[in-house]
């Protein structure tokens, strides 16, 4: 017996030994600060003591669009579309709950309604009462939802590579890539709260993307660091195992906004095929389709992913001057 406590001491010890080397601890909250929002970094208060980090660029006077990051990134995903049409249109950006700086929801709700109060919030900072709005991702259900939920302040609705269209017959689930699988694996998930390498950061990247060239090794570290802001894993964890709530997908005939679907063609994690479920769901969409671009066409395309917004915008405002003098799709 002796003998066996001995053994099973020493294994705990060697596995204390492991996880203490493995362990990545978390960022500290104000370098990220200072690194990721500078000292103007914006912050709207929010539901229940919730401080959203967001950003105002563009053009101050133009009409508004707030885009909506998805899972695990942040607001500077959309730093190619502040480039692209900050001339243009008042570029409206934020951290999600549970992401960038903005760090964890104060009740863990990471369901459509949570994440709703920050949109709010950074909606009512900036003082607009209606606006159009884009998501990616996750960042597209919660767009597609909150138009369901307030249509009266969506202009309209942009769905970039959109969560939330149910798979078409046929089809079979797509394979996550590998931080969704590790989140989706109830043994997994505890340790991805504390053991997150950087190399796996960079895998998950590569497998969203099409054109790996952008994954930079900055890219890779913001990621990797706002992943580890305190209380980020966390709230990763906890939004893996969220109610969805697919029925939803059941309304989308109701959103009557003027909606654009763009989409990677070569997207492993959200099928191309749910841009044309979306097209037939919704009554005023219009579809774009980019060749060789994955699930972030707003970094591994951004000028086309652009001027489709454009158009898109254009369209609404026909007295507006075509600028670029813009071939329309046919």
């Amino acid at each position: 017996m002796k003998r066996v406590l001995t053994i099973a001491a020493a294994a705990i010890a060697v596995l204390a030994f492991v996880f203490a080397m493995l362990r990545t601890p978390d960022t500290d909250r104000d370098e990220m600060i200072a690194k990721y929002g500078g000292k103007d970094a914006l912050f709207a208060d929010g539901a229940g003591g919730m401080r959203v980090h967001w950003r105002d660029d563009g053009c101050r006077d133009c009409a508004a669009i707030i885009f909506v990051h998805g899972s695990n990134a942040s607001l500077q995903t959309w730093a190619p579309m502040v480039d692209e049409l900050g001339g243009e249109y008042r570029i409206i950006s934020f951290d999600q709950p549970g992401h960038g700086l903005t760090g964890p929801h104060p009740r863990d709700d990471y369901s459509a309604a949570g994440m709703f109060e920050a949109l709010d919030a950074v909606a009512n900072a900036a003082r607009l009462d209606h606006f159009y709005l884009a998501g990616n991702s996750m960042g597209g259900w919660v767009a597609w939802r909150y138009a369901l939920a307030h249509p009266e302040r969506v202009d309209g609705l942009i769905l970039i590579d959109s969560a939330g269209a149910p798979l078409r017959e046929g089809e079979t689930p797509p394979r996550l890539n590998i931080g969704f699988r590790l989140l989706r694996n109830p043994l997994a998930r505890p340790l991805a709260e504390q053991i997150t390498p950087r190399s796996l950061v960079r895998k998950s990247l590569l497998e969203s993307v099409a054109v790996d060239t952008i994954v930079t090794e900055e890219m890779i570290d913001r990621y990797w660091e706002l992943l580890r802001f305190p209380g980020n894993r966390r709230a990763a964890s906890i939004r893996s195992t969220t109610d969805r709530e697919a029925a939803y997908a059941g309304r989308l005939h109701q959103i009557e906004q003027p909606s654009l679907i763009l989409w990677g063609a070569q997207d492993q994690l959200v099928y191309a095929t749910a841009a044309q479920t979306f097209n037939e769901r919704m009554p005023n969409a219009e579809v774009v389709i980019f060749e060789n671009v994955g699930h972030l066409p707003m970094e591994e395309a951004p000028e086309a992913t652009a001027n489709a917004i454009r158009r898109f915008l254009e369209a609404q405002t026909p007295e507006a001057v075509d600028t670029l003098n813009l071939e329309q799709p046919q």
